[in-house]
């Protein structure tokens, strides 16, 4: 009785949970329920949806209309970007003009759209409203859009991956190197105390081995060389 006093003093609640609204004394349950994302985050020139789903108690029809509309931050003053009727209507005019593409699919109960090329001035509040007549009585769900630029820390992780990619490999060729270089100087060095001298074959085997090594080596420099022209291309 509480809650119902404090819904009437002021004259329309809404109970999201229950999907009911009060009104002037009069609880409407919803026939038809919205919901959109309430925080959007997205990248300067990176498309981006905004999604928003709905469930209706009536089939839909080519009386369902969708409407988008958007509120920027420093202002109370809200303007149309999208209207759906059976066909999609993109706004021709204003920032968002031929930014906006229809991504949804009425029959499944989605009513998304997107944005192509979003800028920081694209930040603001985005509403998305569903009428499918009967059901016109719904909650009006708001969804937040944040842009910004993409930071050092995307950019850091991106060199991580490359390091990753080309300093593992090299590391592994290095020490494969490293690990045959000290095995034959301390073979050669056995052989040189015991007065050993190598065959003609022997000679020819160490001459492919020392062309493979130096095969070897050039290949770290070159990984080396990749991922210096690759950094310097991220920054």
């Amino acid at each position: 009785m509480q809650q119902r006093g404090a819904a009437g003093s002021r004259g329309c609640a809404l109970f999201p949970l229950l999907g009911v609204l009060f009104f002037q004394g009069v609880y409407i349950v919803f026939s038809l329920e919205i919901h959109a994302d309430a925080h959007v985050r997205g990248y300067v020139g990176e498309k981006i949806k905004l999604k928003c789903t709905f469930k209706s108690t009536s089939d839909v029809t080519d009386k369902l209309t969708i409407d988008w509309t958007y509120r920027p931050p420093s202002s109370s003053r809200t303007v149309s970007i999208f209207h759906y009727q059976s066909f999609q209507y993109p706004t021709t005019a204003g920032t968002f003009r031929d930014r906006i593409s229809w991504v949804g699919n009425v029959y499944k109960g989605d009513a998304s759209i997107s944005i192509s090329n979003p800028t920081i001035k694209d930040n603001g509040t985005f509403s998305c409203a569903v009428k499918n007549p009967p059901d016109v009585h719904h909650n009006i769900p708001m969804t937040e859009l944040t842009v910004t630029e993409r930071g050092f820390g995307t950019m850091l992780s991106s060199v991580a991956l490359l390091s990753i990619l080309v300093f593992v490999p090299s590391a592994v060729v290095v020490a494969l190197l490293l690990v045959r270089m000290g095995r034959k100087a301390a073979g050669l060095k056995k052989r040189s105390r015991s007065g050993y001298k190598k065959s003609s074959i022997e000679v020819s085997d160490d001459t492919d081995q020392e062309e493979e090594e130096a095969c070897m080596a050039r290949l770290c420099v070159r990984c080396a060389e990749c991922l210096d022209s690759d950094y310097e291309e991220t920054y």
